[in-house]
């Protein structure tokens, strides 16, 4: 994969040929864009690199708003997009793919830092959906901070899938304590539509977090029909 980029008055201009995609800043808000020099070519396997790139895009746009927390990489944008190109590829014909669709899957990063992760389970305390973690109560500094980011799969415009997250800061008087460790515990812990990932930050540093869900939708969007399906919606494979 080659990469080139420009400097424009709207900002860098980021393009991958092999995928015959274009990204660059305008307004503030990333904008992709198919390269047409690059649509001709369309193989089965870079058919399946633009799908992937295009739903890990419009995964950060949704995401982006909710100020996610990657200190890793050069940029926040680029490192959710090395985490995110890691999930399943998920395809989405044309007329979805054009105004954004995305889907809820286990694995969508939230944040990239230093600390520790804390490993997250979804489960029951005393019959009660939860959010179960590992981390022990006894370590819990004074100063450390939790944030919940929530993802919600929903359906917009013809039936297209789009994920929206938010986040809100947890206090820690909220959490119960199981078998010596933090739980977040009600109802909505059950819901098969919703994603939650915890991050513990102390000052500027984060622990890496990932989307724990019971959302099964996705599934039916990796499939090798679901791939012929979007593919004939562009003309097909060559």
């Amino acid at each position: 994969m080659t990469s080139k980029k420009t400097k424009t008055g709207g900002g860098y201009i980021g393009r991958i040929p092999s995928l015959g995609i274009t990204t660059y800043i305008r307004n503030g808000s990333i904008v992709t864009r198919v390269s047409t020099s690059d649509v001709r070519s369309n193989t089965r396997k870079q058919f399946i690199q633009r799908q992937r790139m295009r739903h890990s895009i419009a995964l950060w746009k949704q995401l982006a708003p909710c100020i996610p927390l990657f200190t890793q990489g050069k940029t926040a944008y680029h490192s959710f997009l090395s985490l995110a190109n890691r999930l399943p590829v998920v395809y989405l014909p044309k007329n979805k793919a054009e105004i954004e669709g995305s889907l809820l899957m286990p694995g969508i990063p939230v944040s990239d830092g230093t600390l520790q992760p804390i490993q997250q389970t979804l489960g029951e305390v005393d019959g009660i959906p939860a959010l179960i973690t590992d981390r022990k109560v006894n370590v819990i500094l004074p100063y450390e901070a939790f944030l919940l980011y929530t993802a919600e799969q929903q359906f917009y415009y013809n039936d297209c899938p789009e994920v929206s997250f938010k986040v809100r800061v947890v206090k820690q008087d909220e959490f119960t304590e199981v078998n010596g460790c933090l739980a977040l515990v009600g109802d909505d812990f059950t819901d098969e539509m919703k994603g939650w990932a915890l991050v513990r930050m102390i000052g500027r540093n984060c622990s890496s977090q990932s989307i724990v869900t019971r959302c099964k939708v996705y599934e039916q969007y990796t499939t090798d029909e679901a791939l012929q399906k979007a593919a004939k919606s562009y003309g097909g494979l060559r």
